[in-house]
């Protein structure tokens, strides 16, 4: 695919530090790593970024993520394979992707808070707005994910 779009990194450094910024603070959270990925990856499919997507996908399997759960991720809902935790995750996740749809709903507002605490809410709600911004400047410029 020709890229004749434009390098944000490259024309608004101060911009791109921002965004590192937040992806840097979202390293520092305490949430599990593979949890990490799910939302990345989860948000990444709605969004149709395929540079974040092979990017969290390469990076969940290094650190343990199984094929078939990366496989089964865009029916999650319908699957055995992701336990409520995730379950409560990957709906937070979808809702906020989404969140012009419906916004967030109480029913999965509270199960979050009761699942993960306030603290860690806090933290997982940033780290779906940071993919979900990734997702976006990705898709507007039409980056191409290289090893």
């Amino acid at each position: 695919m020709n890229n004749n779009r434009i390098n944000i990194k490259t024309l608004e450094p101060d911009a791109y530090q921002a965004m590192m910024a937040l992806e840097n603070y979202g390293k520092a959270c305490a949430l599990d790593p593979l949890l990490k990925e799910l939302i990345k990856m989860r948000a990444s499919q709605i969004n149709g970024c395929a540079y974040c997507l092979d990017m969290h996908t390469e990076d969940a399997l290094k650190i343990g993520e199984s094929s078939r759960r990366i496989f089964a991720l865009s029916v999650w809902q319908e699957s055995h394979l992701f336990s409520e935790e995730e379950r409560t995750l990957l709906r937070l996740t979808e809702e906020i992707t989404k969140i012009s749809e419906n916004g967030v709903s109480d029913e999965t507002y509270k199960k979050v808070i009761s699942t993960f605490g306030k603290q860690m809410t806090a933290q997982i709600i940033m780290l779906i707005i940071t993919i979900n911004s990734w997702n976006r400047i990705a898709v507007a410029t039409r980056l191409i994910y290289k090893k």
